[in-house]
């Protein structure tokens, strides 16, 4: 039966889409050959893997996804782990540009993402569960804390795993795409420094992450080379009102204060906001340097000075390594680090 007659008979059989037996039928090969052919052309002769191409072009042929993956053992899922609540995810930008990366990185496969958020009181127990049963092919986490020492356990699953930013147990072999954060911080005392500031305090990150640890160090490294006394550090949480609740408190010990880094863009924002709510000027009093380049606008539509994190890039690397562990789970991959920069704008020069 040639393809002109086949497809009318398809048609008067009543089925809306061709069945593996009809592949098999228009490639001329076995049925099992066929469903090689789709599902990675295991043992598969050449001539017999182009017919079957050849045949799904021509037929329209959708695989039943539920039946390749008995095969397979594949889901064509990846989970992206945030063990953040809801709210802080919904409005961070942060966490906006992580999930277009990855989806930038999935856009050419048959891959789906899977967002698995941590509410207030969640048990991880039920995330870890659900990672492990097999409902998808591999992870991807990002903003973890100390304290999420499950997400560490992860590496035991065998499920390919990838982190955006460097995770606590480095030793745990997990891959991970990283920004120098140290650096960040050293950028932003030394710009600073060079704008002749002198008393210099910083809203820095949660101490139970890498990324705020990192740009803490790398901050007070920078005032030791300026030869800089280090001023007051208060912790924030990422989040503008965080921001404004760490500054105020950084003004009260030190209200000679004449520059501030903020570990996040937020949190700049709430820095400036407390600044102008003491009836100071930035940057003529105070100037501001944030992290993230969110190139968002601080109150009176002042552009804030920031150190360059290019999470989308970031996310779509870690996307792409994670599809390379799940094709090669043995491979050994390197961490990913990305270099900072500084972006000023009129928080720090008017």
């Amino acid at each position: 039966m040639n393809e002109k007659t086949r497809r009318p008979a398809l048609a008067k059989a009543g089925r809306s889409s061709p069945t593996l037996e009809d592949l098999a039928t228009a490639a001329g090969v076995s049925r099992s050959t066929a469903s090689r052919a789709i599902n990675g052309g295991l043992k598969v002769s050449p001539e017999a893997q182009a017919a079957v191409d050849a045949a799904i072009v021509a037929l329209g042929y959708t695989p039943n996804r539920a039946a390749r993956s008995l095969v397979t053992r594949r889901t064509a899922s990846v989970a992206l782990v945030i063990p953040e609540p809801d709210a802080r995810v919904m409005m961070d930008p942060y966490f906006a540009a992580v999930i277009t990366g990855v989806n930038e990185a999935l856009r050419e496969t048959d891959m789906q993402l899977v967002l698995l958020m941590s509410r207030t009181g969640d048990d991880s127990a039920r995330t870890i569960r659900y990672l492990r049963g097999g409902h998808v092919d591999g992870a991807i986490v990002v903003s973890h804390h100390r304290a999420d020492a499950w997400v560490e356990s992860l590496g035991d699953t065998g499920l390919p795993t990838v982190f955006i930013g460097r995770p606590w147990d480095t030793g745990s072999g997990i891959p991970f795409v990283d920004l120098d954060n140290f650096e960040g911080g050293r950028l932003a005392a030394q710009h600073l420094a060079r704008l002749g500031r002198t008393k210099l305090g910083t809203v820095a990150g949660p101490g139970d992450m890498t990324a705020a640890v990192d740009r803490l160090e790398g901050w007070l490294q920078g005032l030791r080379e300026a030869g800089l006394q280090p001023g007051p550090v208060v912790h924030g949480d990422f989040t503008t009102p965080g921001g404004a609740d760490a500054a105020r408190n950084l003004f009260a010990q030190a209200p000679e204060l004449d520059g501030v880094f903020a570990a996040s863009d937020l949190m700049a924002l709430g820095v400036v906001d407390a600044v102008r709510g003491a009836g100071r000027r930035v940057p003529d009093d105070v100037a501001v340097v944030g992290f993230d380049n969110h190139a968002i606008l601080a109150p009176g539509g002042i552009g804030l000075t920031t150190v360059t994190h290019p999470v989308a890039d970031m996310a779509e690397a870690a996307g792409q390594l994670l599809l390379r562990a799940i094709e090669d789970p043995g491979q050994g991959m390197d961490p990913l680090i990305y270099p900072p920069e500084l972006v000023v704008r009129g928080s720090t020069v008017g």
